[in-house]
């Protein structure tokens, strides 16, 4: 069975065959590294940033981190910090460990400790780390507080890092924190605001990062407790959409889905947040809208049978292109799609996965999308089953 941090397999070196056109065909499994930019690599790719060795995790940075320029939200309200507390701890008196992102002020860190649980502080304003650190020699250890931001880690550019920006290896080799098998439990719990003007490149990456295996997954699987902006037609929306809501199925869905068990635990007002200003005092909100708002907090928790079947972090990569080039044209039928993805006789996969040749995109569930991935995969009478379009590699979605 697989495991976190096992190295790449030899066929991950082959190269593709090109075809004519911008086209080539990819062996089973196969994903090409060779021709992708370097700044589209993301998980397999054999090159991590490095940590500038003069700067320590409780020393000052000599790089000037501008976190100012980033909008963050905070947890004001101690009722909300003790309803999350309920929700995340229920009647457990063990001593939990918890990793918070961002914590600021430190009221739910506050009420974390207070439940007994043990709290790793990761905290990217410098505003706010006294007093954390004050807090942390109140508990008997319970509290580690360090100059990070989790939003941040093992970013995809190259080059010298500083904190707060480090990476994952770093942070959890120095919080003494080893990998555990991808079979068993979460070694620890996550929580945290997603940066507001972020949301959407932030999951992307947290996707990548799990499907790859590669950052905070390689120790496991990490349980994240976000809160994201609902909005009209919002990422929480979108992430736990399916067919029945065609409007907001999309790519995102269906990999959030297969990848994670999905809860929506709480919606809280806008207003149980807020911003800090340069000096640490609370700012007051401006816009309307924004007040209206609530945030969602929901639970993503990695399924603990997402590698045991043809998906791997290793072919991941294929999996995405496929899901990229069906909802590019969503609407389409998936008969239209499969001549631009296989050279498999395009019946013959419908009828393995048992779908008429009328289905369309958006009629197929995210477990449909994981079998038609799967069928092809696992296809024995061709040597080569994808077509791998160039374009695709610059397509965000």
């Amino acid at each position: 069975m697989w495991v976190p941090g096992v190295g790449l397999p030899s066929r991950l070196m082959l190269s593709a065959l090109t075809r004519a056109g911008r086209f080539c065909i990819l062996k089973s499994g196969a994903v090409r590294l060779m021709d992708v930019p370097a700044g589209n690599r993301r998980g397999l790719s054999d090159y991590y940033p490095h940590l500038m060795p003069s700067v320590g995790f409780g020393k000052s940075s000599s790089r000037v981190y501008r976190c100012r320029s980033e909008t963050k939200r905070y947890i004001t309200s101690p009722r909300v910090a003790e309803t999350l507390v309920r929700i995340l701890r229920g009647k457990r008196k063990s001593c939990q460990l918890f990793l918070e992102c961002n914590p600021g002020p430190g009221i739910l860190t506050r009420a974390l400790l207070e439940s007994g649980a043990k709290v790793i502080a990761l905290e990217s304003d410098k505003t706010f780390i006294p007093q954390l650190e004050s807090l942390g020699k109140k508990v008997n250890g319970r509290l580690e507080v360090v100059y990070c931001d989790f939003f941040k880690l093992d970013p995809r550019s190259r080059g010298i890092l500083t904190p707060p920006v480090m990476t994952s290896d770093m942070l959890f080799q120095y919080l003494g924190i080893e990998a555990q098998p991808w079979s068993k439990g979460a070694p620890l719990k996550a929580i945290g605001i997603l940066p507001p003007k972020t949301e959407r490149s932030a999951l992307w990456k947290l996707l990548h990062d799990l499907y790859s295996c590669t950052s905070i997954y390689k120790y496991g699987r990490l349980e994240l407790n976000l809160f994201i902006t609902e909005k009209e037609s919002g990422i929480i929306k979108k992430i736990m959409a399916n067919p029945q809501n065609p409007g907001l199925y999309q790519a995102l869905s269906v990999l959030c889905q297969i990848a994670c068990g999905i809860k929506l635990l709480h919606t809280e007002s806008c207003l149980s947040f807020g911003t800090y200003t340069a000096n640490g005092q609370l700012a007051k909100q401006k816009h309307r809208e924004s007040l209206e708002q609530n945030l969602c907090f929901i639970q993503l928790t990695p399924h603990r049978n997402l590698f045991t079947g043809t998906l791997t972090p290793f072919n991941y990569d294929v999996f995405f292109h496929m899901l990229r080039q069906c909802f590019m044209k969503r609407n389409a039928k998936l008969i239209d799609h499969l001549h631009s993805l296989s050279p498999i006789d395009a019946m013959h996969i419908l009828k393995q996965i048992k779908k008429d040749k009328d289905v369309k995109v958006i009629d197929m569930y995210p477990e449909d999308f994981q079998h038609l991935f799967e069928t092809i995969e696992c296809y024995k009478d061709d040597n080569y089953k994808w077509l791998y379009d160039d374009f695709m590699e610059d397509v965000i979605i």
